[in-house]
Parts: C-alpha cells; sequence; structure tokens
C-alpha cells in the first residue's frame, strides 16, 4: 500500500486526524524515505486497477448508448434513470472510498455518478418542454461535439457538479471531468455572447480552445507547484488536449506562422523536462513531427539538400542534449527554483 497526500486529508476531513497532524505526519514520512522534496510515486498499474477503469468506461459508454435509444420512446425517462443511477453509482463509491479503503474503485464510481449529470439534464429538458423537438439531435453523443442550443445548460450542470463532487472527494479523474465540461461550455458560451454560432472547427472555436487551454494549464502549473500528484496530471492533459488541438487544426496562412508552430512544440517538449511531465513531450512531438513531415513532404519534396539540413538538425540535438546531461542538476535546479517549483 502506498500513502498519498490526499489519504491524510481525507482522514483529517473524517475526523481521525487533524489538519495540522495529517501536515506533521505527511512531512514525516517524506523526510523518513529520504526525499523530502519528490513527489510521492503514483500506484503501479496492475490488472486490478486496468479492470476498474476499464469498467466504469464501459459503464459509462453503455448509457450513452442508452441514451441514444431512449429517446426513440420518450426522452423524459432518462431523468429518473440518470438521477437512480447516480443515487446509485455515488453511494457506491461512498461505501468502497470511506468503508473499505478502497479508493481507485470507489473515486471510479464517483466519476460514473457525476457523468449522469448531462443525462438527467436531458430528461429534465424533455419531460419540461425545455427542449423543443425541431432541436432535438435524437442521438445523445451529440453533449460532446454540439456548439450551442440546448446543450448548453447540461454542460453548465455537469461543470458544477463535478467541481463540487471534486471538492468533497477529491479523486483526481473528476479533474478531466471539469476540465472537459468547461472547455465544451466555453465553445458553447462565447459564440453566444459574441453572435451566431459557428462550426466545431472555426477559426472562433479554435482560439477558445487555445485560450481555455492555456488557461487549464495556467491553472494546473498552480497546483504542481504546491502538489506535485496525479491531479496536476488531469489537468495539464486536458489543457494540452485543447490548446495544442485548437492550435494544430488551426490554418497557417505563411511559412513563418508554421515555423511558430514547430517552436511551440519544441517548447513544449522543453517543458516536458522541466515539469517532469512526459504528456507534454508526447504533444510537443507529434506537433514537432508533424511539421518535419510537412517539411519533407511538402516544401523540401524535391530538394536534395533537405536531408541535410535534418542531419544537421539532428547532430545539434545530440550535442545540445550532450550539453544538457552534464550539466542537468544545475539547469533544472535553477530553473524549476525560478519557477517556484520542487527541486
Amino acid at each position: 500500500m502506498q500513502i498519498q497526500r490526499d489519504d491524510l486529508d481525507d482522514a483529517a476531513r473524517e475526523g481521525l486526524l487533524s489538519p495540522e497532524q495529517a501536515e506533521a505526519l505527511w512531512a514525516h514520512l517524506r523526510e523518513r524515505h529520504g526525499d523530502e522534496d519528490a513527489p510521492p510515486r503514483p500506484p503501479r498499474l496492475d490488472a486490478a486497477q486496468v479492470a476498474y477503469y476499464a469498467g466504469a468506461l464501459v459503464v459509462m459508454g453503455a448509457m450513452g448508448w442508452f441514451a441514444t435509444e431512449a429517446l426513440q420512446q420518450s426522452g423524459a425517462l432518462l431523468l429518473p434513470i440518470g438521477l437512480v443511477y447516480a443515487a446509485i453509482f455515488g453511494g457506491a463509491g461512498h461505501w468502497l472510498m470511506h468503508r473499505k479503503g478502497l479508493r481507485v474503485p470507489g473515486g471510479l464510481l464517483f466519476t460514473v455518478a457525476v457523468s449522469m449529470t448531462p443525462l438527467a439534464v436531458y430528461g429534465f429538458q424533455h419531460a419540461t418542454g425545455l427542449w423543443a423537438p425541431a432541436d432535438d439531435p435524437s442521438n445523445y453523443w451529440t453533449f460532446y461535439d454540439a456548439i450551442g442550443g440546448p446543450w448548453v445548460p447540461a454542460k453548465a450542470a455537469t461543470l458544477l457538479v463535478s467541481a463540487l463532487t471534486l471538492h468533497f472527494v477529491r479523486f483526481p479523474l473528476l479533474v478531466a471531468l471539469v476540465a472537459a465540461s468547461g472547455w465544451l461550455l466555453a465553445l458553447d458560451l462565447v459564440p453566444l455572447v459574441l453572435g451566431p454560432g459557428t462550426d466545431d472547427w472555426s477559426e472562433l472555436n479554435q482560439a477558445i480552445s487555445v485560450g481555455f487551454g492555456l488557461i487549464t494549464l495556467a491553472a494546473s502549473f498552480s497546483v504542481d507547484r504546491r502538489m506535485h500528484d496525479r491531479f496536476a496530471f488531469w489537468g495539464y492533459l486536458l489543457g494540452l488536449l485543447a490548446f495544442w488541438g485548437g492550435l494544430t487544426t488551426m490554418d497557417a496562412d505563411s511559412e513563418w506562422s508554421r515555423f511558430g508552430y514547430f517552436l511551440v512544440n519544441v517548447g513544449l517538449m522543453g517543458v516536458s523536462v522541466l515539469l517532469q511531465r512526459r504528456v507534454f513531450l508526447v504533444f510537443g512531438a507529434l506537433g514537432a513531427y508533424g511539421y518535419l513531415g510537412y517539411l519533407s513532404y511538402d516544401l523540401f519534396a524535391d530538394s536534395l539538400w533537405f536531408p541535410f539540413a535534418l542531419t544537421a538538425l539532428g547532430a545539434s540535438l545530440i550535442a545540445g542534449g550532450v550539453f544538457y546531461q552534464r550539466h542537468r542538476e544545475r539547469i533544472e535546479r535553477a530553473v524549476r527554483s525560478w519557477m517556484g517549483l520542487h527541486a
């Protein structure tokens, strides 16, 4: 068993420890293991963990399929079904997490309960007539890609419920729900405020995604400065999906803008080293290789000099890596200290 900081926080909320005792015990445990400033190691991934997450995804997928089918009968049925399922999953999650000490399956059941929110709101709108038949998409999955219209209340409710649940439950995956529903809601509200709705990947929605991604990344960095754990990871992941996705789908109007995109992705790869977050490396590498592929197959398709230029670039990267490896501790310590992160 591995103890995380949020385990002690939960114990303090349950009255088993005082906040001061939780803080002192956490400091003692970190000092005892000889790595006072290092983050705790996350639980290892095993068959049970895979089964937990796979089961949660299956349940959420099944409810989405059921909602689509139920629309053919009566959309109003989704309200009581969503509420009952949320109560069952939430109660089971509380029992597993607080009675049995099983944080992962309990937290996943809380996440499933929160995912019933758009289902219940969708049913409420049908039952009260707030959802006009002409606006009915006849497919529950349009919650994730439809912009504007009757989905706004469902997305707002999901954001509110997921944020409240995260405040009390403190399960990292709930951060993903908060960020995702906030992103979808931003894509809805900004076009409604500025004027007529736009397509999913219009210039406006791309700009919204980039802006929301930057805000999410900044918030996650703030969390990372105080606690290096999985809460920051999910914020980084959703922030990068919004920021990198919006940036990647933008139409580049010049070679300089494309080169700027390449530099941004190189910067993401550098941030991955400073923050020790591989998720930045994944997105940065995808963008950088995409730009190099564009150079190879489009701009310099018939140039014999391009392979030599790439060779020089690769050699310079290797030389830079050697320099960094020789001065790694000093560079990272200075930069991370300036950024306010743990050394």
